[in-house]
């Protein structure tokens, strides 16, 4: 006997026999790499289509292009301390978008769902793993740009995970996508405890499928199987991200990284290299067609999201839209991309972000492994001058308000595909993703770092908290009336 996805919220799932779910079966395992090949988190399916030099004219991708070569690296602008304590909560702690979200909490009763913390859950002490990346020697000297307040912290640490979950829900935050490297990995063994303890924040949870090996690709509908299976239908759903349409109906969604590539790319030294993890649109479209095929007895649908900016090829591998990761696709070229997407009845959600600062390597990977520039655009900056990093601080919260307030009214927009469709998804990127410099979650005050942490120039602001106080703020005047 099959159960509509109406009938699932209808019925409660607790009283649905067991046989009702059991479409998401025994799922194939890929098989173990071997031990000697680390896997790297490469560069997005955007920065990968930027550097194949193939651009198509009126394209999204080469608005971007046109963004990044505004770059400013003439220096920091001259600001004297007062004037930047005084620039700072006038014109960057406000938010202008505000006014645009009544209409948004009244046609989804879980408004807060709708913005998902990106959340990594890679992070080891016994053996080191990703903070000891690329020549790192923790726990003081760590692959980060920044000193988190709980130090070099272990993911499967249930302590930690609780004040994560404290944090996220001081924030207003309702779900998290977990960054998902395939079956047995590390974070998918802390999977459960994780999702135990943000239950009992009300905090719900999805994922973000990462490319754990060259060819993931033909098990993604496989790895989505087991993700249901092992996180949904054996847990009674308790609390996996359901997300909520206008219209009432609820879908998992997921959202792929590196999916739409191109065959080659150019490196920084001109020379074509073919890209491994290529795959094929057709191949992807098999995948897609045999994840709904799947839980079509379950759910009505299902979410698919690609990171892309192709909307062409979005489309042909069977993607319901997108979901854009990078910072440096800035807020000034969304617009355009929601036009694209949403002429081809694709949807689209763009990251609330605080831009990016990348930790440099000790042991480069290549001559081309090297760091990208700080986002947004403020040319170099010493980081051992208060003057410097309060620049920084400025810039990163006016990326903050602009990527809100930017997807908030694309998304609210009724003209736009998005509303019509009754779909609204922000990601929040990201919760803890410190290699990057891109997290949320709090990082030491600069004054409590510990004198052998001090000797590696670390970029914490004297406030460490404040990216956290500052979303705090604005989800409360975005999601509470």
């Amino acid at each position: 006997m099959g159960f509509t996805r109406r009938e699932v919220l209808k019925t409660g799932l607790a009283a649905l026999p067991g046989a009702a779910l059991s479409r998401f079966g025994q799922a194939v395992r890929p098989p173990r790499q071997p031990a000697a090949a680390a896997v790297w988190r490469r560069q997005s399916s955007v920065g990968a289509a930027l550097q194949s030099g193939d651009i198509p004219k009126g394209s999204t991708l080469e608005a971007v292009v046109r963004s990044l070569a505004r770059t400013n690296t003439s220096g920091l602008p001259r600001f004297d301390r007062d004037t930047l304590e005084r620039v700072i909560p006038e014109d960057f702690v406000r938010s202008p978008a505000v006014p645009a979200t009544p209409a948004l909490r009244d046609r989804f009763a879980d408004f807060h769902r709708h913005f998902v913390f990106e959340y990594y859950a890679w992070y080891e002490t016994n053996p080191w793993r990703h903070w000891s990346a690329k020549g790192y020697n923790p726990p003081h000297h760590i692959a980060s740009p920044m000193m988190p307040a709980l130090g070099a912290y272990d993911s499967a640490d249930m302590a930690v995970v609780e004040q994560h979950a404290r944090w996220i829900a001081d924030a207003g935050v309702g779900a998290i996508a977990i960054s998902w490297w395939g079956q047995g990995s590390y974070g998918d063994r802390a999977t459960h405890m994780i999702m135990d303890v943000m239950r009992a924040h009300d905090i719900h949870v999805t994922f973000h499928l990462e490319p754990y090996r060259d060819d993931r690709a033909i098990y993604y509908a496989s790895d989505i199987n087991y993700i249901m299976r092992e996180y949904g239908e054996r847990r009674r759903w308790d609390n996996f991200l359901l997300l909520q349409n206008a219209d009432g109906s609820s879908a998992p969604v997921f959202k792929t990284f590196r999916t739409i590539l191109p065959t080659t790319i150019i490196d920084c030294q001109g020379i074509v290299r073919n890209v491994d993890d290529y795959t094929p649109d057709h191949v992807w479209r098999r995948q897609t067609d045999a994840i709904r095929e799947n839980t079509r007895p379950v759910f009505d649908r299902i979410l698919l999201l690609a990171d892309s900016l192709d909307v062409g090829r979005t489309a042909a591998g069977g993607f319901d839209g997108v979901a854009i990761y990078d910072s440096f696709v800035r807020p000034e070229t969304w617009a355009q991309a929601a036009v694209d997407f949403g002429g081809a009845n694709l949807l689209y959600s763009f990251a609330v972000n605080a831009g990016f600062d990348s930790y440099i390597p000790v042991i480069p990977l290549g001559v081309c492994d090297l760091p990208q520039p700080f986002e947004p655009p403020i040319g170099p900056i010493d980081w051992t001058n208060a003057e410097a990093r309060l620049a920084a601080e400025m810039a990163s919260r006016a990326r903050v308000n602009d990527s809100l307030a930017t997807t908030l009214e694309l998304q609210s927009d009724p003209a736009r595909r998005n509303a019509m469709r009754g779909f609204f998804l922000t990601y929040i990127t990201t919760f803890n993703e410190w290699h990057e410099g891109t997290s949320f979650e709090p990082a030491k005050n600069r004054a409590d770092l510990r004198p052998e942490e001090r000797v590696f120039n670390y970029h914490n602001p004297e406030n460490g908290a404040w990216r956290h106080e500052l979303l705090k703020e604005l989800m409360h005047r975005v999601t509470r009336t």
